[in-house]
């Protein structure tokens, strides 16, 4: 019963509005970014393994490259081989196009909500925090609005994603060791609760190493079984676009439900416009909040356009996709033991749970940064970390239908509050990739301070007597 009224009440939100809010927003923010998405790829790879990006040393936020592993610690995870494959098992090769449109259009949302997370970063002690709840009170000036944001993410990230993190991980190893679920869920708590006792530096340092490790074996896993299927590659991507606006699907009435699975499950993983990332991105101590913006729209490129593709294009080789009774991750396990054998199911059992075991890290952040937006208070905190480990179990006990019901209605009331946000203020983005371009132009790594845009309010950082940049660069802005 009660999952037959999420579901209604998803068919209702996506199908009427959510669609063509991530759709039409992002094609509207490419436009007057003039498609910044893509012109600055290059800029984007610079920024990230730059030396001062990749060094935290003598900080007092995370890194550039520790704030793009925790966001994309959350990025890449269940979505990239569970989500695809529920994707295209309800929604044909088709949907995979739609995931795709939702990171190419979506590139643009995520450096904006990202770049306004800079913007509107508070400073406190040992960190900085930020992100949607932040920049609403601060550039709306509407903490109410923030407040209910906060709850929404704290409620998604920290409690429902986790559950379908953990639920993703039950299902692989239940399908490969044939492990109870009630084991798996109690030796998940138990290393969950390890590492969010430990901290945001401990959070950081994990999925720093973890993340890249992960995510690096997975492509050159899923680059072998391409290179050695390539011949059948423009074939599956004829597919994807035939499927994405074929005949069958309209005339089949299926078109809809394609389109509504591929942007739910695109939006799941890459999370462009969602206001989960700039949570993250706030973190980052950086000369100039464009920087993060750019290293963010990295994440999501990385996300879809890689990973999620290679896990497609994979499905599809191995085929038998259609009314299968494989859920999610079982389906992909399916798909690379019939490419490489049984040994296969186990590697993908594994790198899931690196994958989603990290997401669950990076989601206990959001929430916890968002907890200290509303109230600071240990027993707020002490409380919601209890429950995150409550989440964790039920995630491993529940069905699979029952706990992505719940993420997408979750996901979705929070993706349509952070989209109303980044549309008011997305003028201030817009100056600030403007002030980037034009110390760029000038030569200059660009540094920047609260009196590069004159009349914005609500800025708590970005004082020229604060230690933004080192002297040297401190210098070269000021010429």
């Amino acid at each position: 019963m009660l999952e037959q009224i999420i579901s209604q009440l998803n068919n209702w939100m996506w199908g009427y509005i959510l669609v063509g809010a991530l759709l039409g927003l992002g094609l509207w923010f490419s436009i007057k970014l003039n498609f910044a998405q893509f012109r600055y790829i290059p800029e984007m790879v610079r920024v990230l393994f730059d030396k001062r990006s990749l060094s935290a040393e003598g900080k007092k936020g995370t890194s550039a490259f520790q704030a793009f592993a925790i966001s994309t610690a959350s990025r890449v995870g269940t979505g990239n081989l569970a989500g695809v494959a529920a994707a295209i098992s309800i929604g044909g090769p088709g949907a995979v196009f739609w995931m795709w449109l939702v990171a190419i259009l979506g590139g643009a949302s995520s450096f904006i909500e990202s770049t306004l997370a800079q913007i509107y970063k508070t400073p406190e002690k040992n960190q900085y925090r930020g992100g949607p709840a932040y920049y609403i009170e601060k550039g709306l000036k509407n903490r109410k609005l923030g407040i209910v944001f906060a709850i929404t993410i704290t409620f998604t990230y920290g409690l429902v994603f986790s559950s379908v993190q953990s639920n993703t991980i039950r299902s692989a190893f239940e399908n490969s060791f044939d492990t109870g679920r009630f084991t798996i869920g109690a030796i998940l708590v138990v290393l969950v609760a390890v590492i969010i006792f430990g901290g945001l530096k401990r959070i950081a340092q994990v999925v720093q190493y973890i993340i890249p490790i992960m995510a690096i074996f997975y492509i050159i896993l899923a680059a072998y079984v391409l290179f050695a299927n390539i011949t059948l590659i423009p074939n599956m991507i004829g597919q994807i676009f035939l499927g994405a606006f074929g005949i069958r699907e309209f005339a089949g009435g299926t078109f809809g439900a394609m389109v509504l699975i591929g942007v739910q499950r695109g939006l799941f993983s890459n999370e462009a416009g969602m206001g989960s990332a700039p949570n993250a991105a706030a973190t980052s101590e950086v000369t100039h909040p464009v920087k993060q913006g750019l290293i963010q729209t990295l994440g999501v490129f990385t996300d879809t356009l890689l990973i999620c593709s290679a896990t497609a294009v994979i499905i599809l080789f191995a085929g038998d996709y259609e009314g299968t009774q494989l859920d999610g991750i079982q389906l992909t396990q399916a798909a690379f033991e019939s490419q490489l054998g049984t040994w296969a199911a186990i590697f993908i059992a594994i790198a899931i749970f690196l994958f989603a075991f990290s997401s669950i890290v990076g989601n206990y952040y959001y929430g916890e940064t968002n907890i200290e937006f509303i109230r600071t208070n240990k027993t707020s905190i002490f409380i919601y970390r209890l429950a995150v480990l409550a989440m964790v179990m039920f995630g491993a006990i529940a069905e699979f239908s029952l706990v992505w019901s719940l993420a997408d209605l979750t996901m979705g009331i929070m993706a349509l509050i952070n989209l109303y946000a980044i549309f008011r203020l997305s003028s201030i983005a817009y100056a600030a990739l403007k002030d980037y371009k034009r110390q760029k132009q000038e030569g200059k790594d660009p540094v920047f301070y609260q009196d590069h845009l004159p009349g914005v309010e609500g800025m708590e950082y970005w004082r020229r007597d604060q230690d933004i940049a080192s002297p040297g660069e401190q210098k070269q802005a000021e010429r």
